[in-house]
């Protein structure tokens, strides 16, 4: 019989491909090597080739340099998110330090480089923690300019257009009101324009520049209740709409007259394109989730991550007339040998005459099962059918537990408005979708309702615990992974480039104090009474390792069974490969510790 390791893929990625200017070479981040290191692989095929040896850091994000010589990647140390700037050769120069300095949130642009490779786009919070500026770095004698963006706004820089002379940014204040800036790097008091402003608030996310420097492409939902492509004229000052469907747009990439992006449909991600507006037909693509798109300069080759329920994330390339093939294989043995199972699109009715989209995965023996009810992260993210958790719910499933995991209030892909659902309620209406979720189980043949175990990471985690303490049901275990148990020390706690986006999207820790710890779960921590896993990275900076304390503390004093596995070496979530499968592999074995008992 296999057991979890079995389920483990072979390696994990950072969403993100970067493909060389002559298209030859992709390049990528993978925990191959036991953390994430960068690594390169023909566009052709053939042997992956390992850049980077990093001790205790984990690379995040990269590009190509303009000369196709090196790349240029960002790494923070034990998951502080606390990123520097690096440089490597493709030949095996040693690493060297763009950005020296304190440590701070450094964050590269989109594409980072100007055309002619003489500038470096990037953020950081160094001036002022509490706010991320744009840096552009003059790399012909290491100088720096300095954006800084208006109160409550933090800039994300995008691109430099083509000639060099427009840099385009985000100017975030929450994850639903992102307006877009253009700076005229020709103007020497680097004025930030906002060009998006006569639209008021919401969400405006910059794309690839057009060839000529007049125009941009953009994704918003000014239009609607879903993302849809733009295209802002320069020389108009307008917009224009350039794609109507009802669904999210998602990645966008842009060369010569050729326009490739990504649709959400239910979960699952569509390819697009058009070439001089004409819509193009593509090969078919496995059925999954595209986590990242590159083009080659002649738009002959698309390079994508591609993650599916029942094949791990790939590196893949679609030629437009030829088809898709993987570049690389991460299937552990079990999926080589069993069959997987793909998810059920399935909807339950919750209050107020809403319906609540969820994926539902039956183990294929005969039942009643067991189930668990997996809560997403975010809370401003989506359940999407991929191969979860670094194969937990595959092996899950070969072992008899079914896996609810619903896209409950506050969820991403399903509009607008059951998005913002969630604002200022964490613990209101989400916990309310998940009181259905828990009904709908109960109607369901094959399932045992009566052994329910519920887990979650991030706000997952606090859904988790906002479960075992406010629900009435009798639950078999929890399982909570850097989740949050107080509401208000949370928000005090948050990084400080984040105070906008948490008093939008969660509450003041000052102003809503009593609003938010009637909401924590800390607050009903004597209802617990589930055996409960707590995993947390001491390094965490979104949810910090006192988060866990609290609970378990609280619970120790009452005697309940609770294992606490602090990772030392850790942020939010796994960057080290072995401590990932230690801490899924154990939650793996806590559940069937308690769910399958009858």
């Amino acid at each position: 019989m296999p057991d979890y390791l079995d389920f483990v893929p072979t390696e994990r990625f950072r969403g993100q491909v970067a493909l060389s200017s002559d298209a030859k070479t992709v390049a990528y981040c993978s925990n191959a090597g036991g953390s994430f290191d960068v690594w390169t692989i023909p566009t052709v095929g053939g042997t992956p080739r390992r850049l980077t040896r990093l001790e205790g850091q984990a690379a995040c994000r990269l590009a190509w340099w303009p000369d196709g010589k090196g790349l240029v990647f960002t790494a923070d140390r034990n998951g502080d998110e606390q990123y520097r700037i690096y440089r490597i050769g493709t030949d095996g120069e040693e690493v060297t330090e763009i950005s020296p300095g304190p440590d701070c949130q450094r964050v590269l642009a989109d594409a980072p480089f100007g055309a002619e490779g003489r500038y470096l786009l990037y953020a950081a919070n160094d001036r002022d923690r509490t706010v991320q500026d744009i840096l552009v770095r003059d790399l012909s004698d290491d100088t720096e300019r300095r954006i800084v963006p208006p109160d409550g706004v933090n800039f994300t820089p995008a691109s430099m257009s083509p000639d060099d002379r427009w840099l385009l940014a985000a100017g975030v204040r929450s994850n639903t009101d992102v307006a877009i800036y253009l700076i005229d790097l020709t103007d020497p008091d680097l004025d930030a324009v906002c060009v998006t402003a006569e639209h008021g608030s919401g969400y405006f996310d910059p794309g690839p520049w057009t060839p000529d420097s007049t125009a941009f492409y953009l994704s918003t939902d000014v239009w609607g209740e879903f993302t849809a492509i733009g295209r802002y004229a320069l020389g108009e000052a307008s917009v224009e709409r350039i794609t109507n469907d009802d669904w999210d747009v998602e990645h966008i990439e842009a060369v010569g007259e050729m326009l490739v992006w990504s649709l959400n449909q239910g979960g699952r991600s569509v390819l697009r394109a058009t070439r001089n507006a004409t819509e193009l037909a593509l090969a078919d693509l496995p059925q999954g989730v595209i986590d990242a798109i590159a083009l080659s300069p002649d738009g002959e080759q698309i390079v994508l991550e591609i993650d599916t329920p029942t094949r791990p994330s790939e590196l893949g390339v679609l030629d437009p007339a030829g088809g898709f093939r993987y570049l690389t294989d991460t299937r552990p043995p079990a999926v080589q040998v069993i069959d997987p199972v793909e998810p059920n699109l399935i909807t339950y009715s919750s209050s107020g005459g809403r319906h609540i989209h969820a994926l539902l995965y039956q183990p294929r023996t005969p039942g009643p099962h067991p189930v668990l009810l997996s809560v997403h992260g975010g809370p401003e993210a989506q359940e999407r059918p991929e191969y979860a958790y670094a194969g937990l719910y595959q092996y899950l499933l070969h072992e008899g537990v079914a896996v609810l995991a619903p896209n409950i209030a506050g969820s991403t892909g399903y509009g607008l408005t059951h998005q913002k659902l969630i604002y200022r309620d964490w613990g209101g209406i989400d916990l309310v979708d998940l009181d259905h979720a828990v009904r709908h189980l109960t109607t369901l043949p094959g399932i045992d309702a009566d052994r329910i175990a519920v887990m979650g990471g991030s706000y997952g985690g606090f859904a988790a615990l906002s479960c075992l303490s406010r629900l009435p049901y009798r639950w078999a275990a929890g399982v909570s992974f850097c989740g949050p148990s107080n509401l208000v020390t949370l928000a005090r706690a948050c990084p400080p480039t984040w105070r906008p986006t948490v008093d939008a999207v969660l509450g003041n820790p000052d102003t809503d104090a009593e609003h938010l710890t009637r909401r924590s779960p800390i607050t009903y921590a004597d209802a617990i009474t589930a055996p409960l896993l707590v995993l947390q990275g001491a390094h965490d900076p979104r949810v910090p390792q006192d988060e866990s304390d609290q609970i378990v503390t609280r619970l120790r004093a009452r005697g309940i069974d609770v294992r606490y596995d602090i990772y030392p070496d850790e942020g939010h979530g796994f960057s080290n490969r072995t401590n990932e499968i230690k801490a899924y592999g154990d939650i793996a074995q806590f559940l069937l510790t308690h769910l399958m008992r009858k």
